[in-house]
């Protein structure tokens, strides 16, 4: 079992190369350029979901593979979502269209680049095998594909990268179990397992026998719950799964009890607002409880979640909470330096992060 998070050892000693692109004019910055200017971590993304419209329909071309959509615009219509399940079945359709491991490279490189020009300079990406091994693509395929992605992006723009394997809750134990033992051969690759998907009437005791198995291995644990259930499911991730993260976990604040043993804890949420929005967990990111937990003392911090579905990545999502929930500049600053002290990395990797923020974050001052 890991445990503390940002003092895990991490699997690599890989050295950390500065991205090495401008911060801009201090003189002039605003509140959206400073969020775009902060070196950031980003702990909640499904590589699947940064797959946006014009590769959709690239890649179903290229490979000869029929979709439900002709055309971007049709692809736009359909991101009108009404839920989780409205939501998964334009993602799952536009997931058959990854077939080879070119494929999940031109995925990932491209979320990689997209990185660079936000300031992430560290990323823990969610991937789904099961949905690809059920239409007969090898797990080879997915993972090196995504992996040499990711060994580019280290050379080449100076991202750091882990790998976190999602079980998907709709399945059942017994796939969840098929596809650990596929991942074996690749631990040195993949960090973390996860688990993703519907997750009412699923709840995370169903897969309470998959995640011992896999903490016997030696992977890091974190699951989705609180999103679309309620803080039962959260519960249940912590006592049952013993996850050492929860992605979402927004409905905590309908427990008083948990979310005091959340502060508690410092049990990390990844929330992701523009998210919770598109798929009705808020009616609008007004009535967001992000600014609330972050008060209360809950360790959040902010990511995109699938980005090309819903209408932002990590930056947007920050600014967009700016905006909507009057965060200030120290809310921001707070919000990114959970993400730091929330990743699977060493202490003194996570302490160069955040003296790089720093760095920064005086220039900022100094000029205002």
């Amino acid at each position: 079992m890991h445990v503390g998070l940002c003092q895990l050892p991490s699997r690599d000693t890989r050295s950390i190369a500065p991205i090495g692109h401008a911060f801009g004019d201090f003189l002039n910055m605003n509140i959206e350029d400073f969020i775009y200017a902060l070196p950031k971590a980003e702990l909640h993304v499904h590589i699947e979901g940064t797959l946006e419209p014009e590769m959709m329909m690239d890649m179903a071309e290229r490979n000869s593979v029929p979709i439900s959509y002709k055309s971007v615009s049709e692809i736009e219509e359909a991101k009108k979502f009404t839920d989780l399940q409205s939501f998964l079945d334009l993602y799952y359709d536009g997931a058959s269209v990854l077939v080879h491991e070119q494929d999940f490279y031109d995925l990932t490189w491209a979320y990689l680049k997209k990185c660079y020009a936000q300031n992430i300079i560290h990323t823990e990406i969610f991937f789904d095998p099961q949905t690809h091994l059920a239409r007969g693509v090898p797990f080879c395929s997915v993972i090196d594909g995504i992996n040499r992605a990711c060994l580019d992006a280290k050379d080449l723009l100076g991202i750091d990268t882990k790998l976190i394997m999602c079980f998907l809750r709709h399945m059942s134990e017994d796939s969840a179990f098929e596809t650990l033992i596929e991942a074996l051969p690749y631990k040195d690759l993949i960090y973390g397992v996860g688990l993703d998907s519907s997750e009412v009437g699923n709840p995370p005791e169903k897969f309470k026998r998959v995640f011992a198995k896999a903490d016997q291995e030696g992977f890091a644990l974190v699951a989705h719950a609180g999103e679309e259930g309620g803080p039962d499911y959260i519960w249940g991730a912590l006592e049952h799964l013993k996850a050492e993260r929860i992605d979402h976990g927004v409905r905590c604040d309908e427990d008083d009890e948990l979310v005091r043993s959340l502060v508690e804890s410092r049990v990390p949420l990844t929330v992701c607002p523009l998210s919770n929005v598109r798929l009705r967990v808020f009616d609008k990111l007004e009535d967001h409880n992000l600014k609330t937990l972050l008060r209360k003392g809950v360790n959040v911090s902010v990511h995109s979640d699938d980005p090309a579905y819903f209408g932002g990545y990590l930056c947007e999502n920050l600014i967009a909470c700016h905006k909507a929930l009057d965060l200030d500049k120290q809310d921001i600053i707070h919000l990114v330096e959970n993400s730091f002290k929330s990743a699977f990395i060493e202490n003194d990797v996570c302490e160069l992060y955040i003296e790089w923020m720093d760095t920064v974050i005086d220039a900022y001052r100094e000029v205002h």
